[in-house]
């Protein structure tokens, strides 16, 4: 339309009449703002939470202060091009990875991480691994057959009360540890984080160690902290741990 005004001649009505448009739609101006700050801030949170979509931003930018509504944050993280990268094929490191600095303190750093085995019967396992990374010591080892993100957030809390909270938090991508349950925790205690990064070692060591038969495995470490116990979870683990009761022979 410009090109036509500018170049034919023609007037602002007959180019709009020529292209079947009302004048007015052609005069209109948008006063919607550009929220250039929270563009940035948007970009900012993506790049730091990559497996993170609108739903989940929108809800780490509600605890930031942030007042929008959902529908609002879809348009402005599709105009910016912000999509989660779909899984599959050959993994390749994504932007540049800082070094990750080295604590210098007890309760400066603490690492989680699953291992998973199974029964002689089939029944599968898990065990959380919670480690401090200045000294390398096992702070619990919690294990049971289903761990979801609210009992991670329990069991940490019963750490704390005897060690106090961590400054930071690191964990793989796995799910209850990025779930929102988490990511509460981590607001209401003040713990930066989660950072992601490699499987422990040992966590891997504890995997091994699992795997081996009991005749050869190592003593437990004395450095291992035992949270106070918990009567009701440990009695209901125990019986989901319990072999299946033997199948009865049929008469004859």
């Amino acid at each position: 339309m410009t090109w036509a005004m500018t170049e034919k001649g023609y007037s602002q009505r007959r180019v709009c009449r020529l292209v079947g448009i009302d004048p007015r739609v052609h005069r209109y101006q948008s006063s919607r703002p550009d929220d250039a700050e929270l563009r940035s801030r948007l970009r900012e949170l993506s790049s730091e939470r990559r497996r993170f979509g609108y739903r989940r931003l929108h809800i780490l930018l509600e605890r930031e202060g942030w007042d929008m509504n959902w529908k609002k944050l879809y348009r402005i993280y599709r105009e910016e091009r912000l999509t989660v990268r779909k899984r599959g094929g050959r993994k390749r490191a994504l932007g540049t990875r800082a070094p990750m600095a080295i604590p210098q303190g007890p309760n400066q750093r603490w690492s989680l991480d699953f291992v998973t085995d199974s029964l002689v019967w089939g029944r599968r396992f898990r065990v959380l691994c919670i480690i401090d990374d200045f000294n390398r010591e096992c702070l619990g080892n919690i294990v049971d057959t289903s761990i979801s993100g609210h009992r991670v957030a329990r069991e940490l809390d019963r750490i704390a009360e005897l060690r106090g909270y961590p400054c930071m938090v690191v964990s793989d991508n796995g799910t209850e540890l990025t779930s929102n349950a988490i990511l509460t925790w981590q607001q209401d205690r003040k713990v930066e984080g989660p950072l992601h990064r490699a499987r422990q070692t040992d966590a891997e060591r504890l995997r091994r160690e699992l795997q081996r038969s009991p005749a050869g495995r190592m003593p437990q470490r004395a450095s291992v902290l035992k949270p106070a116990p918990c009567p009701a979870l440990d009695r209901g683990m125990a019986r989901r741990l319990q072999p299946p009761p033997p199948a009865h022979e049929p008469r004859r």
